[in-house]
């Protein structure tokens, strides 16, 4: 997997592109001198969490033959205080389902995403950081 950053102003924003072509956009927070044009790195974490866990759960209920009608997914996380570098302390995730889903299903393929599959979860566990998350259907 090759990614490739190219700084694109005269602060803190880069283009991130993988070989598809596919860009992101990352900066620094307006308190770090940058101007927030792009995600900060560790927003970037949180971000592939949810893509990570969001596609593991939509293969598993597709397999179930769930329909998903629509699917939003909110993450919280606190990162560790008065640290360098600071890592993701405790991360909280809500996954709102919404379709022909049965509820239990919903639960299992959430529980098997995030202990299971899912290697960004993973990635964060192994740093230490407290996974938590809630499952709404309808």
């Amino acid at each position: 997997m090759l990614i490739e950053l190219k700084r694109i102003d005269d602060n803190f924003g880069f283009e991130a592109k993988d070989v598809n072509g596919n860009t992101v956009r990352l900066d620094a927070g307006t308190a770090s001198g940058g101007t927030e044009h792009g995600a900060r790195p560790m927003q970037l974490l949180l971000m592939g969490l949810g893509g990570c866990s969001g596609i593991d759960i939509v293969s598993i209920l597709k397999k179930q033959r769930q329909r998903i009608d629509d699917f939003t997914i909110q993450i919280d996380g606190t990162r560790e205080a008065g640290k360098e570098p600071s890592l993701w302390e405790n991360v909280a995730i809500r996954f709102h389902l919404k379709g022909d889903i049965e509820p239990g299903k919903a639960q299992r393929a959430v529980e098997l995403s995030m202990e299971k599959y899912c290697s960004v979860a993973e990635t964060l566990r192994k740093s230490g950081t407290h996974l938590s998350w809630s499952v709404t259907v309808n």
